[in-house]
């Protein structure tokens, strides 16, 4: 049609550009290791790190800001996320490598952005994380803001290999099919009682990690009640 300078694929020029242009900024990516500098600024959910005159805004986790202090050097490891929505780059900074690599391997499953990854890590630790994809526990992933039950179930399929591998474990240092139905009746039991869902959560993840021939939901609990107190 006249007026209209189209090519084979019905792209524009224009848009030819604008598309050429953001794969351009995709490879430029900055790769950044490590931060490493005094504190100027921290919140739950970022700080501001001085490093060569520079002060990076660095989004972190409840568990990266758990272990750091305002005012004092720090060094923060680092993943660099290019945000398509404003163009631009998002750092996130880890305490330690295996929060880093925890991030890596969410944030590779399609349906979890940096976001939802950052939250799954605010609410349990790296190794909570990874105790609840390789014992294939739905219900603690779900319970995760931003983490449905679909999503909770493929980073079980696209993850549990990948961790045991990593590891180099076996499947059945973890809690076990049998292990999660003692679990449920466990926390069902323990939440009767009283105590807060997310912490018996833990409790139980961490009890049937070290004891994954439990016999039975009342030795599970006792078990619980005892790392409780």
């Amino acid at each position: 049609m006249k007026g209209r300078n189209t090519t084979a694929m019905g792209v524009s020029p224009s848009n030819h550009k604008n598309h050429k242009r953001i794969n351009e900024s995709r490879k430029q990516t900055t790769m950044i290791a490590y931060v490493k500098g005094p504190i100027t600024k921290k919140t739950p959910t970022y700080v501001i790190v001085e490093a060569g005159g520079i002060g990076y805004h660095i989004n972190i986790s409840l568990y990266t800001h758990a272990q750091i202090e305002t005012n004092v050097t720090v060094q923060l490891l680092t993943h660099t996320n290019y945000n398509m929505r404003e163009g631009g780059q998002d750092l996130y900074g880890f305490i330690d490598e295996l929060e880093r690599d925890m991030f890596v391997k969410l944030t590779s499953v399609s349906g979890v952005g940096p976001n939802a990854a950052r939250i799954l890590l605010s609410s349990m630790t790296p190794q909570e994380a990874r105790t609840a994809i390789i014992s294939e526990d739905v219900r603690t992933l779900n319970a995760v803001k931003g983490i449905g039950p679909k999503t909770a179930k493929r980073l079980i399929i696209e993850l549990k290999d990948k961790l045991l591998k990593d590891s180099g474990e076996g499947e059945n240092t973890f809690p076990t099919a049998a292990g999660n139905q003692l679990r449920e009746e466990a926390l069902s039991a323990l939440t009767t009682l009283g105590f807060n869902r997310i912490r018996v959560q833990k409790t139980l993840n961490k009890v049937l990690v070290d004891n994954p021939k439990v016999p039975n939901s009342e030795t599970l609990i006792k078990l619980a009640l005892k790392a409780l107190s």
